[in-house]
């Protein structure tokens, strides 16, 4: 397979995850940062090895082989991120970048050996889970820290963006993974949130809010 086939049935792994739906063209396209017709094109080059099912104006779907490809990506890319974190002292804001480019790597006894030196993570640096071996997925509850009520409390358990500029602001405000926060204000106005952690009180904009996972404790 080529680097591009790769990255399409990542995106389409990752977007489907979320959406638990067919990926529209359009936004397949969006995640690849191309064209629709680029974007077309690629899905029926796919479509004809087996590894996607599209119908037009119905999205596209995952076979079962394409499935399994696109978790071992994600699963590489993953667990690469843990590594660079854990033994190699990267910011979660810097890895993506290089996870990317060590994702294809075809080595599964490299990928096995790493994830046994990383004692079997469940999840990356941000919180998402990592497909084992077979391509499966032990996903946890979580919810947005703005759908959480006033007096409410939720332990961190991820993040929904992953762009740099978010992950250094909340480096900033030192919220990070396993931190417990409890909702202490709601701004009806803008949705901003004040939450109290670390025996401190911080507002919160209902953007970074959106963008913040939490297990409700």
């Amino acid at each position: 397979m080529t680097l591009s086939e790769e990255n399409y049935l990542k995106a389409i792994y990752n977007i489907s995850t979320k959406t638990g739906e067919a990926v529209s063209t359009n936004l397949l396209a969006e995640a690849m940062e191309t064209k629709a017709s680029s974007a077309t094109d690629m899905i029926k080059k796919l479509a004809e090895k087996d590894f996607v099912n599209y119908k037009k104006y119905q999205g596209v779907k995952l076979t079962k082989e394409g499935h399994l490809i696109a978790a071992s990506i994600v699963r590489k890319h993953r667990l690469w991120e843990v590594f660079l974190v854990e033994k190699l002292n990267f910011s979660w804001d810097e890895v993506h970048e290089v996870a990317e480019q060590l994702e294809h790597i075809k080595s599964d006894k490299l990928i096995e050996e790493l994830d046994a030196l990383l004692d079997f993570p469940r999840v990356d640096p941000h919180g998402d889970p990592i497909p084992n071996k077979y391509g499966e997925i032990q996903a946890k509850k979580k919810v947005p820290l703005s759908s959480l009520k006033v007096g409410e409390k939720g332990v961190c358990v991820g993040v929904k963006s992953t762009a740099k500029e978010f992950l250094q602001y909340l480096d900033k405000i030192e919220i990070s993974l396993g931190i417990e926060l409890e909702i202490i204000e709601k701004e009806a106005f803008d949705g901003s949130v004040i939450v109290l952690y670390k025996d401190q009180q911080k507002n919160i904009s209902a953007m970074a809010a959106a963008n913040l996972y939490v297990r409700k404790t």
